[in-house]
C-alpha cells in the first residue's frame, strides 16, 4: 500500500491530468464536429488542437505516441476534408 504522502502526490496529479485530458477531448469533439459539418474554421480549430495535444505530451499527460497518433489522425482528416472541397 503506498505512503501517505505518495498518496496525496497522486491524487493532485490524477486532479490536474483530468481537466487537461477533459479540456483536450472537448476540443478534439469539436474539430471531429466542425470537420463532418464541413466548417471553415475547422481547419484553425484543428491547429488549435494539435497545440493542445503537444502541451499534454509535455505536461506528460499522454504519452508521446498517442499524440502522434492523434495528430497524424487528425491533419488525415482536415487533408481529406481540403481535398474533396477543391
Amino acid at each position: 500500500m503506498p505512503s501517505e504522502k505518495s498518496a496525496k502526490v497522486s491524487q493532485r496529479r490524477f486532479v490536474r491530468n483530468r481537466s487537461v485530458r477533459r479540456a483536450l477531448r472537448t476540443s478534439r469533439t469539436k474539430v471531429e464536429r466542425a470537420i463532418n459539418e464541413a466548417l471553415p474554421e475547422s481547419e484553425a480549430l484543428a491547429y488549435q488542437t494539435i497545440q493542445e495535444i503537444d502541451k499534454a505530451t509535455s505536461k506528460n499527460v499522454i504519452h508521446k505516441n498517442k499524440a502522434a497518433r492523434l495528430k497524424s489522425r487528425l491533419v488525415k482528416k482536415i487533408n481529406s476534408l481540403t481535398n474533396s472541397q477543391t
